[in-house]
């Protein structure tokens, strides 16, 4: 039974397009919309106080 669902699965499974960045996210990086922030701006550090 488990194996017929992960084959029920894996056809909706999306591939890795960007397998570089997959460590950052794993390390907590911040992504927007697909692209990496570098630093908070003023503003967020502002906001998160």
């Amino acid at each position: 039974m488990a194996f017929k669902l992960l084959e029920a699965a894996q056809q909706r499974w999306r591939s890795v397009n960007a397998p570089k960045l997959v460590a950052l996210a794993r390390a907590g990086a911040k992504f927007e919309r697909g692209v990496l922030i570098e630093r908070p701006s003023e503003q967020d550090q502002e906001a998160a106080v």
